[in-house]
């Protein structure tokens, strides 16, 4: 089974980062701008190259409010998936925590919401689907190499009627 390799957060293999707060402002200016927008910007269908953006609301686990991030992911059937890295940072995303103690979650995608069901690959299908994300990120093991433990593969399923 191939696995992700587990180092320190000052390899550099994964190339330049910019810093934290460059990075979480990034992610706030998306997350604005989609709102801002009215859902008109921000959002994109993936297509062979490139990743889709969509928009992720969970509950959170310690508040109970809905929080919302915005992700990047590839369709795998009627399935999105995308990976838990927080920017490639050590620390694992607060919206995995959430879904982790409540897998229930809203995603809109340009083709609307929905609501999903999340979890983690794991095995043989987190490996197929990490070589998948490798289409889309060439130097993904490079980056991934900068965390602690391994990232989690996440899938987001269509939640039973």
């Amino acid at each position: 089974m191939a696995t992700q390799p587990s180092t320190s957060t000052t390899d550099t293999s994964g190339g330049w980062l910019p810093p934290r707060w460059f990075i979480k402002l990034a992610w706030k200016t998306h997350k604005a701008l989609y709102r801002w927008s009215g859902g008109r910007f921000g959002l994109r269908a993936p297509k062979p190259d490139t990743y889709g953006l969509a928009q992720l609301t969970t509950i959170g686990r310690k508040s109970g409010l809905e929080r919302s991030i915005m992700f990047g992911y590839f369709e795998e059937g009627d399935d999105l998936v995308t990976m838990a890295m927080n920017g490639w940072g050590s620390p694992e995303p607060a919206w995995w925590l959430n879904l982790q103690a409540n897998p229930d979650a809203k995603v809109v995608t340009v083709d609307g919401p929905r609501t999903v069901v999340g979890r983690a690959a794991e095995g043989e299908e987190r490996d197929r689907l990490w070589d998948r994300w490798r289409h889309y990120d060439k130097d993904l093991d490079g980056w991934a190499s900068r965390r602690p433990t391994e990232t989690a593969v996440v899938i987001l399923s269509p939640a039973p009627s």
